[in-house]
């Protein structure tokens, strides 16, 4: 698949077989297609991570960082940093794209816990998803009188809105390898506690797991992998949807296996999203995350129906 991500573009297989003797064949393979094809493989990962800790945190299996507000915290601190230090969404450079990373952490982080607040908790999940719905919709539009207010700002978030691979560069594969790495060390250590908070919050009491510290670490962990995902390729939704229910209709698992899992899972979707988007219309493409949300949808239709079914998710 790596090599098909390298293959697929407006020029074809040509830049790859030409790459030895042609330096512009080897600058649009070494600059462009093969950090794009990685960091689609990286964004995909910490999606995929942060659909399962929120389905797991929050024993939801319809969780995911855009029904719960993180996305679209990510996206409006993402809009914030645009618009105070006008620097562009798709800058290649380490200080933005670690700036970017910062300020789309701390929305993620916002987000999350504006939906706790509204939901009073996480013991009950219609709230819960409401509260997330509400939240989500409250920071888009914040975002949006945030862009109005900057036009300077407007094609840059326009292209972030939908969601696209096209501007990764090798720093953001450093920052996402970075962020996925913490955040797969940190969640799949605390998988057993996943594992105890599944079998419902008293029983996981009762085993003695300190229940608020690791949620505030959960959570932080969740934002880190929602905003370091966002801020470097905008919002692509339903791969952190699909990718945990994708592993566990696969293999039965525990909650640590079942985080590096999806992870993988997640990397697998949206790299496979990317090159579709790159073939169906070539030599154009369409953004990424119209593609993912067109297939996500209906993937998570198919969910509803299965559960009135009684087939369970």
């Amino acid at each position: 698949m790596v090599v098909l991500g390298a293959g697929v573009g407006s020029t074809g297989f040509d830049s790859v077989l030409q790459a030895r003797q042609d330096p512009v064949a080897w600058q649009i393979l070494w600059d462009i297609r093969l950090p794009r094809t990685l960091g689609a493989w990286l964004a995909g990962g910490l999606l995929g991570l942060a659909g399962a800790l929120a389905q797991g945190l929050f024993r939801n299996p319809l969780a995911d960082p855009f029904l719960l507000g993180s996305a679209s915290g990510a996206a409006l601190g993402v809009a914030v940093a645009l618009t105070l230090f006008g620097t562009s969404a798709f800058a290649t450079s380490w200080v933005v794209r670690l700036g970017l990373t910062g300020a789309a952490f701390a929305g993620a982080v916002l987000g999350v816990l504006l939906t706790l607040v509204l939901a009073r908790g996480v013991q009950q999940t219609l709230r819960l998803l409401l509260a997330g719905v509400i939240v989500g919709v409250v920071l888009g539009a914040a975002r949006d009188l945030l862009t109005t207010a900057a036009p300077e700002t407007l094609q840059a978030m326009q292209g972030f809105m939908l969601g696209s691979t096209g501007f990764v560069g090798w720093a953001s594969c450093a920052v996402m390898a970075v962020a996925l790495a913490a955040s797969v060390l940190v969640s799949v250590g605390l998988g057993r506690v996943l594992d105890g908070l599944a079998l419902g919050e008293s029983t996981a009491v009762s085993l003695g797991l300190p229940l608020a510290a690791v949620r505030l670490v959960l959570v932080g962990t969740l934002a880190l992998a929602t905003g370091a995902a966002v801020a470097q390729t905008g919002l692509i939704a339903f791969v952190g949807l699909a990718a945990p229910h994708l592993v566990r209709a696969i293999v039965k698992t525990t909650h640590a296996r079942l985080l590096a899992l999806s992870a993988l899972m997640g990397g697998v979707l949206l790299m496979a999203a990317d090159i579709g988007a790159r073939w169906l219309v070539a030599p154009q493409e369409l953004p990424v995350g119209v593609l993912t949300a067109v297939l996500g949808g209906g993937y998570l239709l198919w969910l509803m129906h299965r559960r009135r079914m009684g087939g369970g998710l």
